[in-house]
């Protein structure tokens, strides 16, 4: 699958409703994003990534951990043995901003390397 170019953008500081995405534009930019759905009424974009065994659910939780500092941008997850459920709300803009988008085309690009 080809990296999309989201994976290639940082995060920028984002506050206040007038940052939150309108539902199209959402819907525009998951279209880069296979795999990853809208959640919660579209306030939400979430993905399950399945892994072989748990050491391999944590390298990834840790690459991602990583990545969340450095874009200081920071997901929800359901760690399990096999799994990771991966949750990206802008909390302060009430809803998606592209941050949300960007941070989860760089979770994609781990698993797609």
């Amino acid at each position: 699958m080809a990296r999309s170019d989201l994976a290639d953008r940082r995060c920028r500081p984002r506050s206040g409703p007038e940052h939150r995405l309108p539902d199209a534009d959402a819907r525009a930019l998951l279209a880069q994003l296979p795999d990853w759905e809208l959640v919660e009424d579209g306030r939400a974009l979430s993905r399950t990534f399945k892994f072989g065994n748990y050491h391999e659910t944590l390298a990834f939780v840790n690459a991602l951990a990583w990545i969340a500092h450095g874009e200081d941008h920071h997901p929800d997850l359901g760690v399990h043995y096999d799994r990771c459920v991966v949750r990206y709300s802008t909390h302060d803009v009430g809803g998606l901003s592209e941050n949300d988008f960007i941070c989860a085309a760089k979770a994609q690009a781990l698993v797609d390397s």
